[in-house]
Order: structure tokens, then C-alpha cells, then sequence
């Protein structure tokens, strides 16, 4: 089961102990913070939720991977193989564009975010790297996406990872949306979607991804309320072939501290497992209520 019982909720971003403040930018949508403590460095979303990052990066050892979602994320690569056209909505950092670009240094990728702020700080702070493979653009990742559809673009790995601060934002979580992104997904391709396992949402989110990609996978570890979303996917791998890709890409992760046998075996298919009851309301663009992030 993901529906785990807690009353509070571990943030995907991480609690991180407060640290020095060694940079202010302010934008249209928040205040952006750059916090260092120690060796850790982090990108924080104003006062309020400073106890929160958005991404951090250990300054001795840049490509180690900090967060567990980040980690979970990379479970895709048991799914999909050689990706060539990468999307990634909700920027961060950068450290999933910068992992991407390392590991599959051939492939397009090009990153999302609404907030030119954002972008700055991972250049300035996260090492962000950009180069004639890998883009950034200052868009809403939805009217990217519709706009890529208009324009027949397919991508065969789409990364979700947007949040503005509380939760993720209600239009990028939507039937509609969803449609839309499959629109623009290869016949091979996969969504993996950033996401928890503890929040009110948990059972909206899951009936929505259903009623458009059908079943999914979750992955998760005991450890947390992180949850990934892979889906998509036409045919769900068989556990064979899903150790033989564990056991190949494992000495390619491992410098990034990503456990791929570990992840192998956190892949809960909802073919086996569908945990949420089968009346469940779809979130729409007509229905996706703030009130139920009363966590």
C-alpha cells in the first residue's frame, strides 16, 4: 500500500537544517533563496517554506545526488533504454538535467520553467549546464506542451517536477493535462511524475493517471513519502529483463548514489496493486480542488 497513515508530510524537496543566506532573487511568482550550510548548498522558495528546498547540491561532490526523489526518478531507465528526446518541466537546480546530460551526453533535452529566476540561481549556484543539447526555456509547462503538440514534437522521456512552493501546480495535474502529454509521448516513451505517497491528493492523482495512461507503476521507498509516477509505458517489462538493465546500469549510477538493484525491486505495478477505490473523481480542469491539500 502507498496510502501511508501520516498526519504530516516529509516534502519531496526535503527538510534541510536552516543555513547562511547568500543570495536574495526576488521574481514575479516568489523569493527565491541560495542557502549554503557546511557543504550542502540549496535553492529555498521564500521565508515561509524555508525549511523546505528545492534542490540542493553537496558542493565537494557535485554530481552525488541529494534527494531521494532525484534517485527514484532514474527507475525510468529500467523502462526505457538510450533516451533521445528528453523534456523536463519544473528546472530546480538542474541536477536531473545535468545527471541526464552525463549519462546520455547525445540526447536532446530541454528543460521548462516558469520562473527566469529560477533559471538564474541554477546557473549562477548549480552548476546548470546548457549547451547546444541541452535547453532551457521560461515558459508554464503547459502551454509548452501544447505548444510542442501543435509542432508534432515527441519525447520518449517527459520528467514532471513541478511545484510552486506547497504542492504541484492544480493545471499540471489535470485529465486534460495528462492527454495533452501523451500527445507528445513516443510509442515507446514514459512519463515519470514527481509526486507523494502521503498526500490527500494520493487517491485523485493515481485515478487520473489511470483513466489516461492505464496502469502505472509506483515507486517508493520505506524511507520517505516520495513517490515516482512511471507511466505510459506500452508493455510493463519482464522481472528478467528489468534485472538484466539494473545489473547494466548499476557501476553507470553508482557515483551519483543510485542504488538501481534497490530501485528494480521498488516497482509496485498497479496491474497488482490498484490501491485506490474505483469511484475515485478524476481531477479535471473544471475540478481540482485546493482545499484537499489539507494535509
Amino acid at each position: 500500500m502507498f496510502r501511508v497513515l501520516i498526519a504530516s508530510l516529509f516534502v519531496t524537496f526535503c527538510a534541510t537544517a536552516i543555513g547562511e543566506v547568500i543570495d536574495q532573487q526576488r521574481s514575479l511568482y516568489r523569493n527565491i533563496l541560495v542557502e549554503q550550510n557546511g557543504d550542502l548548498l540549496c535553492l529555498k522558495f521564500d521565508e515561509k517554506s524555508r525549511k523546505s528546498s528545492q534542490s540542493c547540491m553537496y558542493k565537494s561532490a557535485p554530481k552525488k545526488l541529494v534527494f531521494n526523489y532525484t534517485k527514484l526518478t532514474f527507475a525510468s531507465l529500467l523502462l526505457i533504454e538510450n533516451p533521445e528526446n528528453v523534456l523536463i518541466i519544473g528546472l530546480g537546480g538542474g541536477t536531473l538535467s545535468n545527471m541526464i546530460h552525463e549519462l546520455y551526453p547525445h540526447a536532446s533535452i530541454e528543460n521548462v520553467e516558469i520562473d527566469p529566476a529560477v533559471i538564474k540561481v541554477a546557473r549562477e549556484y548549480f552548476a546548470f549546464q546548457e549547451n547546444a543539447k541541452v535547453t532551457s526555456k521560461v515558459q508554464d509547462g503547459r502551454i509548452f506542451v501544447k505548444r510542442a503538440r501543435l509542432q508534432k514534437k515527441q519525447y520518449d522521456w517527459i520528467i514532471l517536477d513541478a511545484f510552486n512552493g506547497d504542492y504541484i501546480p492544480e493545471h499540471l495535474l489535470t485529465k486534460e493535462f495528462f492527454q495533452e502529454l501523451k500527445s507528445v509521448l513516443t510509442p515507446k516513451g514514459i512519463v515519470a511524475a514527481n509526486t507523494f505517497s502521503t498526500s490527500k491528493l494520493y487517491e485523485h492523482e493515481s485515478a487520473t493517471y489511470h483513466v489516461v495512461f492505464g496502469d502505472f507503476i509506483n515507486v517508493t521507498t520505506d524511507k520517505n513519502s516520495n513517490r515516482i509516477i512511471l507511466a505510459g509505458f506500452e508493455d510493463m517489462p519482464s522481472a528478467r529483463t528489468i534485472a538484466e538493465r539494473a545489473n547494466r546500469l548499476a557501476p553507470r549510477l553508482q557515483p551519483y548514489g543510485v542504488d538501481m538493484k534497490l530501485l528494480s525491486e521498488r516497482l509496485f505495478y498497479t496491474k497488482d496493486n490498484q490501491d485506490w477505490p474505483v469511484d475515485t473523481k478524476i481531477l479535471t480542469d473544471q475540478y481540482s480542488p485546493a482545499n484537499l491539500l489539507n494535509f
